[in-house]
């Protein structure tokens, strides 16, 4: 799997830090979305899905390989 965010599309609303911290952060300034993995490991995957679905704005795509 393979993540990528629409930075422009992002809304600031966090879901995707509380769900996996350690894939995706937010900006100090403005709040939007900061990419820490683009390939988390399996152990992950179900928190990022998760985050992909319940973001508000769409802007996480997964990628499957």
């Amino acid at each position: 799997m393979r993540v990528e965010v629409d930075v422009p599309k992002c809304v600031s609303s966090g879901q995707c830090v509380l769900l996996a911290p350690d894939v995706f952060d937010q900006r100090d300034d403005d709040g939007l979305v900061v990419l820490l993995d683009e390939n988390p490991p399996a152990e992950l995957r179900a928190a990022v899905r998760e985050s992909a679905l319940v973001c508000p704005a769409a802007a996480i795509r997964l990628v499957e390989s």
